[in-house]
């Protein structure tokens, strides 16, 4: 009985164990001054049965940890595989939750909006386009551009460059002075 008295005292000399509480690892309190002998040596044993109690839990529960293993080992069952499982139910009830579904919905929603504001937007350019390329400015540009093409490239041409001059010339005016006012509004917008 005494060795379990001296195994619970704190030796200043000794480092605490790993797994050790800071209990047993500080030492015991002197004990109040109203206690007797008798009581002392009752307390002592069952703080020493209390801490057989402990290591013998300690190793059933590490025996278990071991069966278990050994058991998951025979069934096929890895880490890798548990934490599949693991990935796949909380997904699951991640999905069915309520705040998924009305984010799910909200998202939805904002989808369908964003497509139709985007073919409007798309359907605009166009018609913008179209007005544009279907403005007297522009077909007469067209026009000029055609001719110019045909006047500058004569067959067996060497395209000699006071042509190519000319060119430039001609299309930098065509394009800063539109024919009329409305097409100048239209390319404007």
């Amino acid at each position: 009985m005494e060795d379990a008295v001296k195994g619970s005292q704190y030796h200043p000399d000794s480092d605490p164990e790993v797994g050790e509480d800071a209990a047993t690892s500080v030492g015991p309190f002197p004990p109040p001054p109203a206690m007797t002998e008798e009581e002392q040596q009752e307390l002592q044993e069952a703080l020493v049965k209390v801490e057989d109690e402990i290591l013998t839990l300690s190793q059933v529960l590490a025996a278990k940890e071991r069966h278990l293993a050994d058991m998951k080992r025979k069934l096929g069952i890895t880490p890798l595989n548990e934490l599949k499982q693991n990935f796949t139910k909380t997904w699951q009830e991640v999905t069915t939750s309520t705040a998924y579904k009305k984010t799910s919905e909200t998202l939805s929603q904002a989808g369908l909006k964003a497509t139709a504001a985007f073919s409007t937007v798309g359907s605009v350019i166009t018609r913008k386009l179209e007005d544009v390329r279907n403005a007297s400015t522009f077909k007469s540009f067209e026009d000029k551009v055609g001719t110019l093409k045909t006047k500058m490239s004569p067959p067996g041409s060497s395209g000699m460059p006071d042509q190519q001059e000319s060119v430039v010339a001609f299309t930098e005016t065509s394009i800063s002075q539109p024919d009329d006012l409305a097409t100048q509004e239209t390319l404007m917008n």
